[in-house]
């Protein structure tokens, strides 16, 4: 659109002198966008790197890369406005404990998840996480990893459905329609034409689903949790993975970069080592075309 523009801004000028030299400028410009997808030399990269985003929202460019970060919410906007990672950080109280034996964890921790710390602790608490044997840091606990693998392997030959999906984050209740899409490698669930979330691959999705059932079975709350709260706990579990859940080969941490049309930015990616499928995602910072 911005190279048009141009192409357009240049046949003006011409035409001024002459009518048939305009006509013949745009004519040249148009054919050169569509063999080689510019008309200057350089504009995608001169594009990510001097216009701001104001601009080139004029022309219609989404100026953000899709981050797949799980479920974003039933209020995540438009997905050619929505920047994923928001779902993954909103703070909404979440609904009261109906169950009058629930514990004070679980009364704390359903109140807010927003930061990591807070979900360091829940996972602790609820024995999901403990400390690594021989690394100062966090892990699977052995019960849970075995409980979560297996309900991982009753889902990966099968193909995963929408209602798997809605059970899964706690949608049943929900009016609204909702739709699985295979985008490339991306799994997206929609509603009403809106984006609510999005996966990078189906192994994380089957890993969400699967986790979710196992949480289910483990704290006697989890079916009182927001949607949101639950997109937000799946998708920072999904981070401790240490095998790929579908091949159960080595997985990959490490940064990467996504691209839009007009941006650039490095994200933190765990990865399958022998499919390169990616299971998690998270945006770091942005990085220079």
């Amino acid at each position: 659109m911005l190279n048009l523009v141009i192409a357009a801004l240049l046949g003006s000028l011409v035409a001024r002198k002459s009518k048939l030299g305009g006509w013949v400028a745009v004519s040249v410009s148009v054919g050169l966008i569509y063999l080689r997808g510019y008309l200057i030399p350089g504009t995608p990269t001169l594009t990510k790197q001097y216009l701001p985003p104001t601009i080139l929202r004029w022309f219609g460019k989404d100026t953000e890369p899709d981050i797949a970060t799980g479920f974003d919410g039933l209020d995540a906007a438009d997905e050619s406005t929505t920047d994923a990672a928001q779902g993954a950080t909103q703070t909404d109280e979440a609904a009261t404990m109906e169950d009058a034996t629930t514990s004070d964890t679980d009364s704390t921790t359903a109140e807010q998840l927003s930061s990591s710390d807070d979900l360091e602790d829940f996972f602790v608490a609820h024995g999901i996480l403990e400390l690594c044997a021989d690394a100062d840091d966090l892990c699977l606990t052995e019960s849970f990893e075995a409980a979560w693998f297996e309900e991982i392997e009753t889902l990966a030959d099968e193909e995963v459905s929408t209602e798997a999906v809605v059970e899964a984050f706690g949608l049943e209740d929900d009016d609204r329609q909702f739709d699985l899409v295979t985008q490339d490698e991306a799994r997206l669930l929609k509603s009403e034409s809106r984006r609510i979330g999005q996966w990078p691959s189906r192994p994380a999705l089957i890993a969400d689903i699967a986790a979710s059932r196992v949480l289910q079975s483990q704290i006697p709350s989890w079916d009182t949790y927001e949607p949101q709260k639950k997109g937000q706990v799946l998708n920072s579990l999904r981070m401790f993975l240490e095998t790929c859940p579908t091949t159960g080969g080595d997985i990959q941490i490490g940064e990467e970069v996504v691209e839009s049309c007009c941006s650039t930015h490095k994200v933190f990616a765990v990865t399958c080592e022998e499919t390169g499928e990616r299971l998690f995602e998270h945006r770091v910072t942005d990085v220079e075309a």
